[in-house]
């Protein structure tokens, strides 16, 4: 037996997938990178000021992307079985559900800014500079919200290009914004970190636009009105909730786990803020083909389960595996040795700053390699074959009964100089300490046969 597939429509409708949404996920961390690269030319203060306030933003991606991962494990099996009006059904959930949660947290956070920031760091002059920030950046929210859940959506019926074409013009939009607005360009005055703000605000703004036209007037291959948006069959709403709601539960439980972290690295200086913020952004790109790929694999792994094949399923399964495992090392090693050159395009940072990335960027591409075989079969082969309950087990127990404590006790231990190993980067191992190992969980979870689930109904 063939340890890999040899069915050439797998690989076409892997990388159909996977290329795009890896090239969109390429270049919105462009775009982070070189938010954090002008903001951090304002000092180390407002890198970590917009460092720690993005918190709640990547808090609520948790909430959008665990959604729209609800959706996809649906969509993906209706879609192998071609049911065209569930699927609009679907997308009208998630479309109410998105918007409802969009706009609570929106409100919230331009009502109560400070006291959503000084969650995340008690340096007041951080505390200042990251509410100015948030202030403003939460108007994104909502239009981020939509548009990346109808993009999500779309990608579950192999419809990908204008995910690529979106991030081309945000790219560029927010390049722009940022050099102007930050800055002061044009006769505009310089507005440092609320020019960042409003930048991307003015980009999600774009996106959603461009989304929307292309969803209601271009596509075909799924014909929406905009009052179907609004329109469900209750008994729909409960596969929804019953199979959605571990999904969403799980990313939320683990966007939590991010806030803790956040806190806890909030507490630990100034240079350890500003060296986790570069540190993320370069393990977030490393991880962009394993993002892909599992974007991919859930589409073709629901598709085989919601027409029942199994077969197919296991064999398609073992490939994705293997990839999985080969881009996992290959970027990890490439992330370690690759290291010094993202933490040279700061250049306003300090010495200590930069020393500390390079030790955190050390740690992150070991565990680069775990993460990237783990998350894309979490996410991409369990979430696709309805298995997302156990998915959601497993990052309860890692995150709550392991990551947190770890991270929690070795940063007390630090604080109060226990012993001489109680050391930064130890710290930030402990914050990830899990992908070291749930590798491990994955691999023998997909060596059974409970991980196959079809949810879908007749």
């Amino acid at each position: 037996m063939s340890i890999l597939t040899k069915d050439r429509s797998f690989y076409k409708t892997l990388l159909v997938i996977a290329l795009p949404v890896a090239l969109q996920q390429l270049i919105s961390l462009a775009v982070v990178m070189l938010d954090n690269v002008m903001v951090g030319s304002l000092g180390d203060v407002s890198l970590s000021a917009v460092s720690q306030a993005n918190q709640v933003t990547v808090f609520f991606t948790f909430f959008v992307r665990g959604i729209s991962g609800g959706a996809a494990l649906l969509i993906s099996q209706y879609w192998g079985k071609k049911d065209m009006s569930r699927i609009k059904q679907i997308f009208s959930m998630t479309f109410i559900t998105t918007v409802a949660l969009a706009g609570t947290v929106t409100v919230f956070v331009f009502l109560f800014p400070s006291l959503v920031v000084k969650f995340f760091s008690n340096n007041a002059d951080i505390l200042t500079e990251a509410t100015e920030y948030i202030k403003i950046a939460c108007f994104s929210y909502i239009l981020f919200a939509v548009s990346d859940t109808f993009i999500a959506m779309l990608r579950c019926v192999e419809i990908v290009k204008i995910t690529f074409v979106i991030s081309i013009i945000s790219f560029f939009t927010n390049l722009s914004g940022n050099y102007i607005l930050i800055f002061g360009k044009f006769g505009l005055p310089a507005m440092g970190v609320r020019g960042a703000a409003l930048a991307t605000v003015i980009a999600r703004g774009i996106e959603l636009i461009i989304v929307m036209v292309f969803f209601f007037k271009i596509q075909k291959k799924i014909a929406v009105r905009p009052k179907d948006l609004f329109f469900a069959e209750k008994i729909m709403w409960k596969d929804f909730f019953k199979y959605g709601i571990p999904v969403i539960i799980g990313d939320v439980q683990w966007g939590l786990v991010g806030v803790v972290k956040a806190v806890v690295i909030g507490r630990l200086g100034l240079e350890m803020m500003a060296a986790v913020s570069i540190t993320d952004v370069v393990m977030q790109l490393g991880l962009i083909f394993a993002n892909g790929l599992a974007a991919g694999a859930c589409v073709i792994i629901g598709k085989t389960v919601g027409v029942n094949d199994f077969k197919k399923t296991r064999e398609y399964s073992r490939s994705i595996e293997i990839i999985f495992a080969v881009v996992g090392i290959a970027m990890g090693l490439l992330v370690f040795f690759a290291r010094s050159f993202p933490v040279s395009l700061y250049t306003e940072i300090s010495d200590q700053t930069r020393t500390l990335a390079l030790q955190l960027l050390a740690i992150g591409a070991i565990s680069l390699m775990g993460t990237s075989y783990h998350m894309a079969c979490f996410t991409g082969i369990n979430r696709g074959a309805g298995d997302s309950r156990f998915v959601f087990k497993v990052d309860m127990i890692c995150g709550w009964l392991v990551v947190v404590p770890l991270s929690t006790l070795t940063a007390i231990g630090y604080l109060n100089e226990w012993a001489p190993f109680f050391t930064l980067p130890l710290v930030f191992l402990c914050t990830r300490i899990d992908q070291c190992f749930k590798w491990i969980i994955a691999l023998i979870r997909l060596r059974g046969n409970k991980w196959i689930k079809n949810v879908t109904r007749d």
